[in-house]
């Protein structure tokens, strides 16, 4: 009998994708000190994709210890910028100090998903896209906060691809799920291997 999923996240973009892939699955948001957690790995020089890591297999963790029965689904995704981790914006003033950063720059974005069991982890991935932002005037990007704001204020970055965003940019490599926050085709692999879903 397959086992109930929980997603570990309370982001909305990766409920939608999951449910747009017809698996079933129940929400447990985890409490965590993401930010405590971050400053302290960056003080260790910790490496981004180790970062998004250790954030997601945090995660994961805390809720499979409160339901140990149930396959949990933990993910975070890290922005690195020249050597530099982005946080998501505190406010509207420092979502455009990101974006003008990232004009006409090449930028990573790492998304990592883990998969724990019985308080233990399964299965892990860390996907790693690259991002090439063209040249933005500076006009269009405060043109661009003021229509998107209230769908980016917690983007880090400043921004959404599924959106307004993809015109910021000139050329992607990699897999758009993992630009999403979700490396969506190989957690789907994962459970379908496990019989977690039919496949």
């Amino acid at each position: 009998m397959p086992q109930n999923l929980i997603l570990a996240s309370g982001s909305s973009i990766r409920q939608t994708l999951l449910s747009n892939a017809n698996v079933s699955f129940d929400i447990n948001v985890p409490r965590i000190d993401e930010d405590s957690i971050k400053d302290a790995l960056i003080a260790d020089k910790t490496p981004p994709r180790d970062i998004a890591d250790a954030l997601a297999e945090g995660k994961a963790r805390k809720i499979s210890l409160k339901h140990p029965e149930a396959i949990v689904l933990g993910c975070d995704q890290v922005l690195s910028f020249q050597g530099q981790l982005f946080s998501k914006p505190k406010d509207r003033s420092e979502a455009k100090d990101q974006l003008l950063r990232l004009n006409g720059e090449r930028h990573k974005l790492f998304s990592a998903a883990v998969i724990y069991e019985l308080g233990a982890p399964k299965w892990r991935f860390i996907g790693e896209v690259k991002l090439q932002m063209k040249q933005n005037s500076e006009s269009y990007l405060d043109d661009y906060l003021t229509r998107n704001w209230d769908s980016v204020q917690n983007s880090v970055g400043g921004y959404k691809l599924e959106e307004e965003g993809s015109r910021l940019f000139s050329r992607i490599d990699g897999d758009y799920f993992t630009v999403l926050g979700l490396p969506l085709l190989e957690i789907l692999g994962y459970l379908g291997q496990t019989g977690a879903i039919s496949s």
